[in-house]
């Protein structure tokens, strides 16, 4: 069975940005903290995550930046909102405050997103500039392929040119 480019390209971006969801959330958060998320709260994360690139994946038109942004926003929300039900709040002094952790997420998501769909698209003209180079170093079909064989038997026509030669001489009693 094999995988159209396309599956394979959502594929792609629903895996990016379900990482994209984990890693900034734990990021921040650890750093907020002072400690990563773990037990039942990094499970919810892998959940989440996981939701988030699956819709990455399967909704129509995800490559898009503002759809992206959606996405990975709402993950980002989700994830602060099932932290702070965990119980792993920001008891840190070295929190920043909620503007600075705003401003932080909103340009994380932002820049996340953009790089997720210009990958998208690099990957899309890559796969296009390998296929026209891939068609156009192929051989003509008319073209019959050289076949050069070594071998320790004599040719075809070598062995019939022998065979035509008569070996036949004159008696041996009349030669002395």
């Amino acid at each position: 069975m094999s995988t159209c480019p396309r599956d394979r390209a959502s594929r792609l971006r629903g895996a990016a940005a379900g990482l994209l969801t984990a890693a900034l959330a734990v990021a921040a958060h650890g750093l907020a903290s002072g400690t990563p998320p773990v037990g039942a709260a990094s499970a919810q994360l892998a959940v989440l995550a996981a939701t988030i690139g699956a819709l990455a994946a399967t909704i129509r038109g995800a490559g898009d930046i503002r759809v992206l942004m959606g996405l990975l926003a709402s993950g980002q929300l989700l994830g602060h909102l099932m932290l702070d039900a965990a119980g792993h709040g920001h008891e840190s002094a070295a929190a920043p405050p909620g503007a600075a952790m705003l401003i932080a997420h909103t340009a994380a998501v932002a820049l996340g997103a953009v790089l997720i769909a210009l990958s998208d698209r690099l990957r899309a003209a890559m796969s296009r500039a390998l296929r026209t180079g891939m068609r156009s170093s192929r051989p003509a079909v008319f073209a019959a392929p050289l076949v050069v064989s070594v071998s320790d038997q004599p040719l075809r026509s070598a062995l019939l040119l022998a065979a035509s030669v008569s070996h036949r001489g004159p008696p041996v009693s009349s030669a002395r």
